[in-house]
């Protein structure tokens, strides 16, 4: 399903911010767990949340769609996880994958994790090595890859661990899998990620310590713990929203206000990264859900600078990175990114997807091992280019943001993994007056 991107004059509007990811995995898999019935409302319908939603009813809880993001969980509680009849599907998910492998260590069951091509090659020793610590057991056929067999354990042992890089999803996956062991786990970050999962395991009754020390971070939480249901606001996404920001900060005329967003500086990096830029970045409180602060933000148009990018920001980016790249290609000099080595093992190695993204639409872009670094073409983007998005969904959208400013129009080979996260992702594009054309 290749869709092509016109430049246009004017990106502007108003929209509400789409549900949080991040957050709609994490309300799914609490509730599901949690004694009594959690009603959630805001919760992001792309494909892998859904997805989730689908593994949390074949592990025995009742998950049902109330309305249009509205759904109600009633949560295994004290009855536990059942092994499921069925693979455990997560599509593209790694999100939703890595996290349950956490919830299921924890339980006296066996379960098969599957995903599509892309999740089938992404690395999973990164949690499967400290669950194994603990005592899980894995079996898989290519090495520490899905499709994989995770066998818990009712006296899983908690561990004390240092993960090699930052992982919000390592942390994540160990929190909830110390739910259910022996002692207290307790994981230690070189560098603060995103804590979601911390916030919202003490919105569902856990308790959760956390210490910072400068830039590192030490996070723990006593097993035999029990959940109790909550009704859950998922507040708006703050890397959804980064591609309509940028449309409107890349844009001759570009004026756009997005409602109901979420404030966190562990998701924040990207509007951090904007502002040193030249970016015009308006913020105001309305309120808070899901244990977050909510905010309006809006964004203009700018003439934009190359900068090097802070290496602390990166934790609280990483997401963000394709489509700061297209206002880097847009900005006048030198952008430099380093300390991103995460993302070469996300959705396709993302920094390879970058810079090929970047160099097919006429933009000086050098590949670096952690990064890259990108001359800037003052505004004036050649585009034309068909990009390769491997199944990489944040690429797709990066590459048809960058055609709204182009010089010429901008082309993805495939659109269709786009619904993994933003399934509005070109209603939202068009109503804000960009021209997206499929075929």
């Amino acid at each position: 399903m290749m869709w092509t991107s016109h430049p246009v004059n004017q990106i502007t509007g108003t929209l509400r911010a789409p549900g949080d990811k991040s957050c709609s995995h994490r309300a799914l898999i609490l509730g599901g767990l949690a004694t009594g019935i959690s009603e959630i409302s805001g919760l992001l319908e792309g494909e892998d949340v859904l997805n989730t939603g689908r593994v949390m009813a074949a592990l025995g809880a009742t998950v049902d769609r109330l309305g249009e993001g509205a759904w109600r969980v009633e949560g295994v509680g004290k009855q536990g996880l059942k092994s499921p009849k069925v693979d455990l599907d997560f599509g593209n998910s790694g999100t939703g994958s890595r996290l349950m492998m956490g919830v299921v260590a924890g339980y006296p069951i066996e379960a098969r994790f599957v995903g599509d091509e892309s999740l089938s090659g992404r690395p999973m020793g990164r949690v499967l090595d400290p669950l194994a610590e603990m005592g899980a057991r894995f079996e898989s056929s290519d090495g520490k890859t899905m499709p994989l067999t995770l066998a818990g354990k009712a006296d899983l042992k908690a561990i004390d661990y240092q993960p090699p890089h930052a992982s919000a999803q390592v942390k994540s996956c160990l929190l909830l899998a110390g739910l259910n062991a022996d002692g207290e786990t307790v994981v230690r970050e070189s560098r603060i990620t995103r804590d979601h999962s911390e916030r919202m395991l003490r919105g569902f009754g856990a308790e959760v310590k956390s210490q910072r020390d400068g830039a590192a971070n030490t996070v723990s939480i006593r097993g035999g713990q029990s959940l109790i249901a909550q009704d859950t606001v998922v507040p708006g996404d703050p890397s959804s929203a980064a591609f309509l920001a940028a449309a409107a900060m890349i844009s001759p005329r570009g004026g756009v206000l997005v409602e109901g967003l979420m404030s966190n500086e562990t998701r924040d990096g990207f509007y951090r990264a904007a502002a040193l830029m030249g970016a015009h970045v308006g913020a105001e409180d309305v309120g808070d859900a899901a244990g977050e602060r909510l905010i309006d933000m809006s964004f203009e148009s700018a003439d934009l600078k190359g900068a090097e990018i802070p290496v602390e920001l990166v934790p609280s980016m990483i997401d963000e990175f394709p489509i700061l790249a297209v206002l880097a290609a847009f900005a006048t000099g030198t952008t430099v990114v380093k300390g991103a080595s995460e993302l070469r093992v996300k959705e396709t190695d993302r920094i390879s997807a970058v810079v090929n993204m970047l160099r097919v639409n006429g933009v000086d872009v050098e590949e670096t091992e952690d990064g890259f670094i990108i001359q800037g073409c003052g505004g004036a983007v050649p585009g034309g280019g068909m990009v390769e998005t491997h199944h990489d969904h944040r690429i797709a959208m990066s590459a048809l943001v960058m055609g709204t400013a182009s010089q010429k129009p901008v082309s993805i080979d495939d659109a269709r993994m786009i619904a993994t996260s933003y399934p509005d992702f070109r209603a939202h594009m068009m109503e804000l007056g960009a021209d997206i054309r499929g075929t």
